[in-house]
Order: structure tokens, then C-alpha cells, then sequence
């Protein structure tokens, strides 16, 4: 029995385009396949396999930083390390699973 197909039409700015299929062609996975990937986690998640939000704070990348704001960042986590205001290992993926399943993240 031969797998049947449907086709998908959708429009998408160029650019948000571009970079999808570089970073899937990266990643050695057709664009079809990504699509297909997607549909499968909407059906498995019965909604969007994320939590379409606005984040409140956008991470930068290192590059994306001044000296000082990463100076600062690593002073504070120096002094909290100092104060003793850290987390075990089990504790931090404890605390992000408790995240993950309470929708937080």
C-alpha cells in the first residue's frame, strides 16, 4: 500500500523562513519532515507542543552583552555562591521539573 500525502500551504515572512531551513538543513532534517514533526506533536500534546508566551526577560547571548552587564552577573552569582546560596544538582533539576509541570516555563 503506497503512503498517501497531503500538501500544506502557508506563508511566512522570507527571512523566518531562511533561517528555519538553515538551521533544519544543519540539523540534516527535510523541511516536509519538520512539518510532519510538528502535526505529530500537536496530535500527541492535543494543543501546541509549547506555551505560546511573552517572555519577561529575553536572555542575551555573550556577544550581545557589554563588559559591564556580564561583569555584573558574575559578581552577583559570586557573591551568592559566597553566601552560600546555591542549589545541588538534584535540587536545580528538581526545581525546573516542578517548573516544567506547573507550566511556569
Amino acid at each position: 500500500m503506497a503512503t498517501r500525502t497531503a500538501n500544506v500551504t502557508a506563508r511566512v515572512e522570507p527571512e523566518i523562513k531562511e533561517q528555519a531551513e538553515a538551521v533544519m538543513t544543519k540539523l540534516g532534517i527535510p523541511v516536509s519532515t519538520a512539518i510532519n514533526m510538528f502535526y505529530r506533536e500537536i496530535i500527541l500534546w492535543n494543543g501546541l507542543p509549547f506555551r505560546p508566551s511573552i517572555p519577561t526577560a529575553i536572555p542575551k547571548a555573550l556577544d550581545e552583552m557589554k563588559k559591564e552587564e556580564f561583569d555584573a552577573i558574575m559578581a552577583e552569582s559570586l557573591e551568592q555562591s559566597k553566601n552560600g546560596k546555591t542549589l545541588s544538582v538534584d535540587e536545580s533539576c528538581d526545581a525546573i521539573i516542578g517548573e516544567i509541570e506547573n507550566g511556569t516555563i
